[in-house]
């Protein structure tokens, strides 16, 4: 069920579009700010609030990146993976992650305080490799830069 605090958020949404089902991903988004992610409870209320179906809702979901179907960490870590990132040294960003977390991509710290995850691309090719954390973004990294970036979300 939907709190009232989203309810209300969403309905705010609706006020910018022309029919309320065009706020889909904006109503999405407002309740992984919530929840932190995107169960199928939430979206089967999204349904009947939005006038769609849950699978249509899931289509959307599982399209972008930054909707999440399944619990998260705190901070999530977006590693670009792109072209301009891998041939500047992504891979060794990403092995520096992997080893100080002790997690690989699609998998959450024990403590929960971060999930790793991939990403095609952050629009930062002239500054890769590069890696977002919540809404941070960080580029030009080099393996030494992990350590004390990641002591900044502890």
């Amino acid at each position: 069920m939907l709190s009232e605090e989203e309810r209300k958020e969403i309905e705010e949404e609706f006020k910018l579009y022309p029919h309320k089902q065009a706020a889909a991903i904006e109503a999405m988004k407002v309740v992984q700010k919530h929840r932190g992610w995107l169960s199928d409870e939430s979206l089967e209320d999204l349904a009947a609030l939005l006038e769609v179906s849950k699978d249509d809702l899931d289509g959307v979901a599982t399209f972008y990146n930054l909707l999440y179907r399944s619990p998260v960490g705190k901070h999530v870590i977006l590693v670009c993976n792109s072209i301009s990132c891998w041939v500047m040294g992504y891979e060794e960003i990403l092995h520096t992650l992997s080893e100080k977390l002790g997690i690989k991509y699609g998998e959450t710290t024990q403590d929960g305080r971060f999930t790793l995850l991939p990403v095609p691309c952050l629009g930062t090719c002239d500054h890769a490799p590069a890696m977002m954390i919540d809404r941070d973004l960080h580029r030009d990294l080099k393996s030494e830069d992990i350590e004390k970036i990641l002591e900044a979300y502890k």
